[in-house]
């Protein structure tokens, strides 16, 4: 039998709970009147009006003005957050548009995580960070060069994973402005270089040129790929929350925008998810960072795994005022069809991937790791034909 201490206890609770689902359906403060007519019309309003007030002397409710209705503070949004940290339901459309997303069959790892990332953000309509461990027998399919000034020429690297990289090349001053059929054979030269067939007729300058920069690129590449110390962070769908009254304030959206281009803290969240192996989630000033207070925004985060090891994980960024049991769902299913089917896409393809070396090694151990990191990265054709 239940106490009456216990009972008084469980409405309290049931009351908070309702007036969180409400304000979150409505946007508007919650009154006592609005309790009774849709949950709890076996209780008078001066009863619910004792619970409020209670709920307020916690911190749990505030009121914007004495003769208004309650709205929910961050720590009834955690409450309410953890009393549905285990719902796993989801709509059966984003459950069917998970699954034809993400139900591919794909070497071009890198470019399905950023479209499955896509996807999760269209869901839930908000900001998505994604965290993944570097992928190997990625080949470098194609060079391009862009010229920004006459010294400086941008190089963009894409592999056959769909990676892009870039970097900035620079021209000696013995040099002469490259033409943009100069930039051609030079680029025709790369080719070559990666494929081992159709060798350009280059002038001595493009081949000095050439060679120059193909090297430069060849061992800044390596030095990237090998020097590996912090997870791959995919991110997009910051417009989309743009969409959310609490981020059309200005200061609010320059708070959001900070945590969006902050990568690093968002790594760190994401691996701390990783670890975890579960669901977690950091609501209003659980963000704070940097001396940035962040009360009106929310991040839930879930792992994913490749053989049942974690090694990633993925998060949504948005207002603090969202349908919490709705995200969660999501991101649960997301994660799980994720998984499966990563897992069986690098098993298909013969792809390994590597955790980043967080901790300090010494030279010899990192330059052996370098090497057998270096074998399984094929960045040009090695056959006697293309030395010739």
């Amino acid at each position: 039998m239940i106490s009456k201490k216990n009972l008084r206890k469980n409405r309290e609770k049931d009351i908070l709970l309702a007036l969180v689902e409400l304000y979150l359906l409505m946007g508007k403060p919650i009154g006592s009147n609005t309790l009774k007519e849709n949950r709890f019309d076996h209780i008078s309003s001066a009863t619910i009006r004792n619970y409020l007030a209670k709920l307020e002397a916690q911190k749990m409710v505030k009121q914007q003005h004495s003769s208004g209705g309650r709205i929910p503070t961050s720590l009834a949004y955690k409450f309410y957050a953890n009393h549905y940290i285990n719902y796993r339901e989801i709509d059966p459309h984003d459950l069917t548009a998970i699954k034809k997303e993400l139900n591919k069959d794909s070497k071009e790892i890198t470019s399905y995580l950023q479209n499955a990332s896509e996807l999760l953000s269209t869901l839930t309509q908000g900001a998505i960070f994604l965290s993944s461990p570097r992928f190997d027998q990625d080949l470098i399919t194609e060079i391009k060069l862009v010229q920004i000034d006459s010294k400086k020429y941008l190089c963009v690297l894409i592999t056959s994973f769909g990676l892009v990289h870039t970097e900035i090349l620079y021209l000696s001053n013995k040099f002469t402005k490259l033409s943009t059929f100069s930039l051609k054979r030079i680029e025709a030269y790369f080719q070559f270089r990666i494929t081992g067939l159709d060798r350009p007729q280059l002038t001595k300058q493009e081949e000095e040129v050439a060679v120059k920069f193909y090297n430069e690129i060849l061992l800044r590449h390596i030095v990237n790929y090998s020097s590996f110390s912090r997870e791959d962070v995919y991110k997009t769908g910051f417009s989309t929350l743009i969409r959310f009254s609490e981020f059309r304030d200005t200061a609010v959206l320059a708070t959001g925008l900070s945590i969006f281009e902050n990568t690093e803290y968002m790594r760190t969240l994401l691996h701390n998810c990783m670890k975890s192996e579960s669901l977690k989630f950091w609501i209003g000033n659980d963000l704070d960072y940097s001396c940035v207070a962040t009360p009106y925004s929310t991040i839930v985060a879930v792992p994913y795994f490749i053989h049942g090891k974690s090694v990633g994980a993925v998060a949504f960024l948005g207002p603090i005022r969202i349908s919490y049991p709705k995200i969660f769902g999501i991101m649960r299913r997301f994660s799980e069809i994720l998984s499966e089917m990563v897992t069986q896409n690098l098993y298909k393809h013969k792809i390994t991937y590597r955790q980043p070396i967080r901790k300090q090694v010494d030279m010899q151990t990192d330059s052996s790791k370098i090497l057998t990191q270096e074998e399984k990265l094929q960045l040009e054709d090695q056959s006697e034909a293309m030395h010739e």
